[in-house]
């Protein structure tokens, strides 16, 4: 391979991994940030997991996908939301339970999963019609403003403010901003390289977006659920993984419809999106029957996803 060859691969791929970095590194400020903010305002553990937690650990697939959305690159933009939701289940969620049973109770949590699988519905037939129309997008956002208003309104944990938590609320404001601006420059510089890798492999954005893109915004989900398995702290975990998959569809797909309205590949609803949905009820089931995740229920989601993977090869 020629000098230039080879720099017309490393230079998008240097991209890519800039781009991530920058991605996990926001994502982290972002979400540490929030959660002092949270903890000092006195906000109980769950809704912490499920809007702050779950809102910054996604602010990577939102910034990523209307960029995408934005720049004409709607295969990124499509697989980094539903790539991203099967990697968090997949993925995240099933290595934090092989490391530890998650210990759960369905009732705590289950208008957040009711709302994740009606949007994965919504989704799936958008994707059968083969269209995302601009008013599915302003309902679906209007769906979670209306979740959130509700969960600030009874967000006030019984036991009062944190008083472990040693980050001043001015500190924690700063850590939020920092974070924000870093994922804002890590998806512009990611989605340049992404489409770039995309041109010299000779795939589809689409292939891209379920891969490289689902996986790398999926990072800070991983990141901060190793760490709540480190603690114990299962409420967070569970409210961030179902919190994430419920912004990725009602804020993050929702707003890159409202931005531009964009078609959807046939093989969506066939495949990537069925998929999506199985996974979320198979969540949905074992915190309904067996009150959380055992071992054997992680390991489970593992393999289906890595069957998933290979079926995109």
């Amino acid at each position: 391979m020629s000098l230039a060859g080879i720099g017309v691969f490393l230079i998008p791929l240097l991209q890519v991994f800039t781009g991530l970095a920058l991605l996990v590194v926001g994502g982290e400020v972002l979400v540490s940030g929030a959660v002092s903010a949270a903890r000092r305002m006195g906000v109980r553990p769950l809704v912490v997991g499920v809007t702050v937690v779950a809102f910054g650990t996604s602010m990577p697939e939102l910034f990523v996908s209307i960029n995408a959305a934005i720049n004409g690159h709607p295969g990124i933009m499509l697989g980094n939301v539903i790539g991203s939701n099967i990697a968090n289940i997949g993925l995240v969620l099933a290595i934090a339970a092989m490391l530890s049973p998650l210990a759960y109770a369905f009732g705590r949590i289950r208008l957040e999963v009711g709302l994740v699988l009606a949007a994965t519905l919504a989704c799936w037939g958008a994707a059968l019609a083969g269209f995302f129309p601009r008013w599915l997008g302003l309902l679906m956002f209007a769906a979670i403003v209306a979740y959130t208003r509700a969960a600030v309104r009874n967000c006030h944990d019984e036991n009062g403010r944190d008083a472990n938590e040693k980050r001043p609320l001015p500190a924690a404001a700063l850590m939020v901003a920092a974070g924000l601006a870093a994922l804002a420059w890590g998806s512009d510089v990611f989605i340049g390289g992404a489409a770039g890798l995309a041109r010299v492999f000779g795939v589809g954005e689409l292939f891209i977006g379920l891969t490289v893109a689902a996986v790398g915004t999926s990072l800070p989900e991983l990141a901060s659920s190793l760490a709540a398995v480190r603690r114990g702290e299962h409420e967070i975990l569970i409210g961030n993984i179902v919190g994430s998959n419920m912004f990725n569809l009602l804020m993050v797909l929702a707003a890159s419809g409202i931005v531009t309205p964009f078609a959807m590949e046939g093989v969506l609803w066939r495949r990537d999106v069925p998929v999506m949905f199985f996974l979320s009820a198979a969540v949905a089931a074992c915190l309904y029957f067996a009150a959380g995740m055992k071992r054997w229920h992680g390991a489970l989601l593992f393999a289906v996803y890595i069957a998933y993977i290979l079926s995109l090869a």
